[in-house]
């Protein structure tokens, strides 16, 4: 990778962390205080829950919702501050280690795999579906798909030679993923949900 590579400082790529992570700090806090009011008033009925089909207190207080034993937006809370922070060091400037971005995408891939989850519940077990909750999966998304094929194509985390030219090639194409991603969870839920089109704009 030469000099002038290295340097550059990846700007499009540093907004899309500090924008994602914070409207995943903004969803996910809106979630913990939904929580708090559902704590303070059990039953009321909260500003997101339009109806059977879209309900945020029902996702809220069923157990998936607090899979570790407390409220899982404040994963998300915590969470998100860390691509905000590294969206910030980038355009400041800032060159991470290896092993740091390793890590980095460890954290990704794993709120990946939970939101993932998370959609599987919501859909095949819960039966409803939760705006907020679905603004934190189509973020987390994006950040996971472009944070991997960046670091891959940049050299930034360890790889594979093949696999960093991959990824190099794969970049300019990375929305495709993201829109692929999205796809699956539309078709998934107007396939579980046939009349939630017409419901909502019915």
């Amino acid at each position: 990778m030469s000099s002038a590579v290295a340097s550059k400082r990846p700007a499009a790529y540093a907004l899309l962390l500090i924008v994602s992570g914070i409207v995943g700090v903004y969803s996910s806090f809106v979630l913990v205080l939904d929580r708090i009011q559902l704590l303070r008033s059990p039953g009321e009925s909260l500003g997101c829950d339009f109806n059977p089909f879209v309900s945020c207190g029902t996702v809220i207080e069923s157990w998936q919702g607090s899979l570790f034993g407390f409220p899982n937006p404040l994963i998300g809370v915590a969470g998100f501050v860390a691509p905000v922070a590294v969206g910030v060091g980038l355009l400041a400037g800032a060159r991470f280690a290896r092993w740091f971005w390793a890590l980095f995408l460890l954290g990704l891939a794993l709120a990946w795999v939970f939101v993932t989850w998370l959609f599987t519940q919501t859909v095949f077990s819960i039966g409803t579906l939760c705006p907020w909750c679905m603004l934190v999966w189509a973020v987390t998304i994006p950040l996971f798909w472009y944070s991997l094929v960046y670091t891959a194509a940049r050299g930034l985390a360890p790889a594979p030679r093949p696999l960093r030219r991959l990824a190099a090639a794969s970049l300019p194409f990375t929305w495709a993923i993201v829109v692929a991603n999205y796809a699956v969870i539309v078709l998934v839920i107007l396939a579980v949900f046939p009349r939630l089109p017409f419901v909502l704009f019915g």
